[in-house]
């Protein structure tokens, strides 16, 4: 029982970097409709440059501010890229993002090489019902909930938010009262570029990162963000918690190598049903 309740506490900190992947897709999808397949690569860039900035002397804070707002950045350019040529195409704005995270690879490459790298992170444990827990994982969820609890202001509360909510509702009617949908769509990618940053910032002390780190970071946080439609920020922390919880406890108990096809069989189980559900709905909308 006390190795159970590791798990499921190791994993709630695993599943809270996954949820932020997530989140970063639904935000963008959300307005846009376009899937950003470039979001995990984000979250490389980030840790990867906190690592840098840490070897260099730079404090914590400040290192991981940077990396997260490189991640913000990184996001913009993507897209500039993918949708600020107006007319573009969701499908070919979603290939745009595609091959820009395959093209992060080189970039990273090329810049920090393809040698695993981690930096330190909270230290010392806490002892949860006998079990030991390192210290960090506690700390992923508590920056995890209050960002989310931010995000639901953010787009409830401000006008900022409620303009994004506006285009992602209906674009035509947000463009007829003067919302610059296109703006409002790299906010958009920029905002998805920050929470994947800060994914990878704050997972990166207890995962080691490597340039193709993103590929596990985009399937499980698409896996999360579908159990939510691509549209609730809140579904997909919930999916990511369930995927961290899932994951930890099949290495734990089964081998860790199969923590990735944990994701698959959650993301085909989600996207088999909701089109099972979806024909009765077509036709009652006919």
């Amino acid at each position: 029982m006390t190795e159970l309740i590791g798990y499921l506490v190791t994993g709630l900190g695993i599943g809270a970097g996954f949820a932020l992947v997530g989140s970063g897709l639904v935000v963008t999808y959300r307005v846009t409709r376009v899937v950003d397949f470039a979001q995990g690569g984000f979250a490389v860039l980030a840790a990867m440059l906190t690592a840098s900035l840490l070897s260099a002397g730079l404090p914590h804070g400040a290192a991981e501010t940077l990396g997260v707002v490189a991640g913000a950045g990184a996001g913009l350019l993507v897209g500039v890229a993918a949708i600020g040529r107006p007319g573009t195409a969701p499908g070919a704005s979603l290939i745009v993002t595609l091959g820009l995270g395959l093209l992060a690879y080189a970039v990273e490459i090329l810049i920090w090489g393809d040698q695993p790298r981690s930096f330190p992170g909270l230290g010392g444990a806490v002892e949860i019902a006998g079990a030991r827990v390192p210290t960090h994982y506690l700390l992923i969820v508590a920056v995890t909930g209050p960002v989310f609890a931010a995000l639901a202001v953010f787009f409830a509360r401000t006008d900022l938010g409620k303009a994004l909510s506006a285009c992602a509702s209906n674009p035509y009617a947000a463009r007829v009262v003067g919302i610059d949908v296109r703006r409002m769509g790299l906010l958009s990618f920029a905002l998805g570029g920050a929470l994947g940053g800060l994914a990878g910032v704050l997972t990166t002390p207890v995962q080691q990162v490597t340039f193709d780190s993103d590929v596990a970071l985009i399937v499980n946080g698409f896996a999360a963000a579908v159990l939510g439609g691509l549209t609730r920020p809140g579904a997909a922390l919930a999916g990511g918690l369930l995927l961290g919880v899932a994951q930890t406890v099949v290495a734990g108990y089964g081998g860790g190598a199969y923590r990735l096809e944990v994701a698959l069989v959650v993301l085909l189980t989600v996207m088999i049903a909701q089109g099972v559900r979806t024909p009765p709905a077509q036709e009652a909308t006919a």
